[in-house]
């Protein structure tokens, strides 16, 4: 099989690329500088260096795929975060048409289903939705909940506060993934290509309070006690202002964290069967988060 496989050696598209190469088949990896793809095209990926905004250069690459994997880079100097987001979506459905790919799965997310008040989750639904309309494709969304490695922002927090906090509400279930556990879905599903028409599958690794997060966190750094403290959306869009964040993204991260109290964001997931649980739960990656938290 030939893959494509967008955002380059990130924590996702990496062990994905690996793990298609393991199998035996071609891999191109789309990413901006073959430095930082060199650990991959030593292990036989081919680079494909560019801007998943270049519609062309998309359009080239994509094409003689048999399956690709899309999703939107971050970004944080744009002015509209939602649309910059909605707008990638649209440049990777018309790339996929042009170049007659039959086969994606696409990166998406828990409160997808939010077309507003849910951050850049809501750009997310603006970028399935610019799928829907692709005739004759078979798309996989993976929505995955809150990433783990999201809590390595709050480090500095814990040592110049020693709390952990946000306007999530304490006592409200967060549902968390490992990226590990993000790779293996899309790797499972590119191996089988047996996905057919429009779905939807959600990846989870843990479910947990932020009141329970924070005593696994703390734990595990040495600091059992560590409360998580709720903000109010004022003082968590202040604060990641004061933390260098822009207006925008500040703006955007607040409102899905508001979708999260209210229980909207995973509202659809919690409609559904719940899935099985990925390999690796949050007591296992706080490992990790000491690890970095006293590096």
């Amino acid at each position: 099989m030939n893959y494509v496989i967008t955002g380059g050696a990130g924590n996702i598209s990496k062990p994905l690329t690996l793990e298609l190469l393991k199998a035996g088949h071609q891999v191109t990896v789309i990413g901006r500088s073959l430095d930082n793809l060199k650990e991959l095209t030593a292990a036989g990926a081919i680079a494909a260096i560019g801007s998943v905004a270049d519609f062309d250069f998309l359009v080239k690459t994509f094409t003689g795929a048999d399956a690709i994997y899309t999703m939107v880079p971050p970004t944080w100097d744009a002015a509209d975060w939602k649309g910059h987001i909605g707008q990638q979506g649209e440049n990777y459905a018309a790339a996929i048409e042009a170049s007659g790919v039959k086969k994606v799965v696409n990166l998406s997310s828990i409160g997808a289903h939010m077309e507003t008040g849910c951050g850049p989750v809501s750009g997310l639904f603006r970028v399935e939705k610019a799928y829907s309309r692709l005739s004759g494709v078979d798309v996989l969304h993976l929505r995955p909940g809150f990433f783990f490695t999201n809590f390595l922002a709050n480090i500095g927090m814990i040592k110049h506060m020693n709390i952990i906090g946000g306007n999530y509400g304490s006592n409200n279930t967060l549902v968390l993934v490992h990226p590990a556990d993000i790779a293996d879905a899309a790797a499972k599903a590119l191996l089988a290509l047996d996905f057919s028409g429009h779905s939807i599958e959600y990846v989870v690794s843990d479910e947990k309070t932020p009141t329970e997060i924070a005593a696994i966190l703390g734990t595990a750094i040495g600091k059992p006690e560590l409360p998580w403290v709720d903000f109010t959306d004022e003082q968590n869009h202040g604060g990641m202002v004061q933390a260098g964040l822009s207006e925008e993204v500040a703006k955007n991260y607040t409102e899905m964290g508001t979708a999260v109290k209210s229980g909207e964001m995973a509202k659809d997931y919690l409609s559904k069967p719940k899935p099985v649980f990925g390999k690796r739960n949050l007591a296992e990656f706080a490992k990790t988060f000491a690890v970095i938290y006293n590096s």
